[in-house]
């Protein structure tokens, strides 16, 4: 078997054999009347006429010889049918096209509509060009790429073989198509907020940090949109969202990818409840109208497929109670040592333990203990408020929120929002404490949001949302990187 070199060298060949023949094979401009997907609507009407339309795409298989050729044509909508003739053509492009055409080039064609013996709608070429000469070749098998690695830092290649991962970043683009026509049907207004920031905030999470040079100061990537949402509902937005990229500095796994695509929401004088409720609307509307089903098979804990089924109320259970039924700990009474002996058991490294604050370790433990073991639909309410501190605090200890949580994945997160600067910089002070004690997920004290705060913040709830997560999820997917197209991979040295 010729080796890629070996290939690419002969295609080069027939390049040059394009420029003798005055072809020009990177043209600017082609002829093409219509989409595939247009010329198969259309064809009932056409085929029966002798109008020459032509076609343009990429050549995605050749077989016959001699002085007929079939080829399968496809241009990202569709697939169609090729037929040559030698006595079709003037001999010396009929040969061109022999000579010069490889699987994986790109031309136009024209000719008639026809229907072939078997029944195929059908081009009956009487001319063509190169619209762009491939010099590598497509992937031997229809499959997409067999080898894991170069499929994933290959996904052009992966797409072009493989159907079903072709339709599935349309999927994604109809899922966040459709979220966006959800909220501006609500009176939302899409907004956009810097990615590079002074300082992170609106999560707990380790950050990518950079220099810019001009100003001479350190940055970092965002690690969510929140605050600045916040601070643009101080001016009066009443109903803001944005879809965007974040940042986390943390561990690679199926479910966790260190950039990932979110959705923030704030609604000024709505309740968490009103969220709850869009949140519920939403999902279940994108899992009729656009995926066009009510239940998923997703891996479960033990890998095994489970079906997870959107119909029907979706419960509510709150982060204590898990943390009682399945860690044995009760967070209200149970002290630092206590929290700690039991993140020790549930597998936290003691270097670690010693770092991280008490509403990391409670974190912790639910999430081990007992977040993946839900599976249907379920909103996780009242979690502990040291571990929310952007959110209403409850007179327990807890604080008003709720997480969206189906197949032990997180997929929303919702807030009553706290609106209140005074018990807002308590909490962000004991962040700072657990940020200086050695917790590096911890938020810091941030004095430009708290300002905004004291020029008075109104009442209002808001959600965040996993993009790549929810598409995983709708398309059935275990791996965050089956849903974005390009993943983030180690370099090849």
């Amino acid at each position: 078997m010729a080796s890629l070199e070996e290939m690419r060298a002969e295609r080069l060949k027939k390049l040059a054999l394009l420029k003798t023949a005055g072809m020009d094979a990177y043209p600017a401009s082609i002829s093409r009347d219509m989409s595939i997907t247009d010329a198969i609507a259309q064809f009932d009407t056409l085929v029966d006429t002798d109008k020459q339309i032509s076609l343009a795409g990429r050549v995605m298989s050749i077989r016959g010889q001699g002085a007929i050729l079939f080829a399968n044509l496809f241009d990202g909508t569709g697939t169609f049918q090729l037929f040559l003739k030698k006595d079709g053509m003037p001999e010396d492009i009929f040969a061109l096209f022999v000579n010069t055409v490889d699987m994986g080039d790109f031309i136009s064609a024209t000719g008639t509509f026809i229907t072939s013996k078997t029944g195929e709608k059908t081009l009956l070429v009487s001319g063509w060009s190169m619209a762009s000469k491939s010099l590598l070749p497509l992937p031997e098998k229809w499959a997409g790429l067999s080898d894991e690695d170069e499929r994933l830092r290959k996904r052009y290649l992966d797409a072009i073989g493989n159907p079903e991962l072709f339709a599935r970043f349309h999927t994604r683009a109809n899922v966040i198509k459709y979220i966006r026509a959800f909220f501006d049907t609500k009176g939302f207004m899409e907004i956009e907020t810097p990615i590079l920031q002074n300082q992170a905030g609106g999560a707990m999470a380790k950050t990518f940090n950079t220099h810019h040079n001009d100003y001479d100061m350190d940055m970092v990537l965002r690690i969510a949109m929140e605050l600045e949402h916040k601070m643009m509902m101080v001016a009066g937005y009443n109903r803001i969202y944005e879809i965007g990229k974040n940042f986390r500095n943390e561990g690679s796994d199926p479910t966790h990818i260190q950039e990932f695509t979110m959705m923030e929401w704030y609604a000024a004088y709505e309740t968490l409840e009103t969220n709850i409720k869009w949140t519920e609307e939403l999902l279940k509307g994108l899992a009729k109208d656009v995926i066009g089903k009510m239940s998923f098979m997703i891996a479960g804990e033990d890998g095994e497929k489970v079906e997870v089924n959107f119909d029907g109320s979706w419960p509510r259970v709150r982060f204590g109670d898990l943390l009682k039924e399945n860690a044995g700990l009760d967070m209200r009474s149970a002290s630092v040592d206590d929290i700690k002996e039991s993140a020790k058991k549930w597998g936290m490294d003691a270097k670690e333990i010693a770092t991280t604050g008490r509403a990391n370790l409670l974190d912790f433990i639910y999430k081990k203990s007992s977040r993946n073991k839900i599976v249907q639909p379920t909103f996780v309410m009242d979690y502990p408020g040291e571990l929310k501190p952007l959110a209403q605090q409850n007179t327990d200890g807890t604080a008003c929120v709720a997480q969206l949580i189906i197949a032990g994945a997180e997929i929303t997160n919702q807030y009553a929002e706290l609106v209140n600067p005074i018990v807002e910089r308590e909490l962000f002070e004991s962040q700072a404490k657990a940020k200086a004690d050695g917790d590096a997920e911890a938020m810091g004290m941030d004095e430009r949001f708290l300002t905004a705060m004291e020029h008075g913040m109104p009442p209002m709830t808001g959600f965040g949302l996993g993009i790549d997560r929810l598409v995983a999820l709708l398309t059935e997917q275990d791996n965050l990187r089956e849903v974005i197209f390009f993943p983030i991979m180690r370099s090849k040295v």
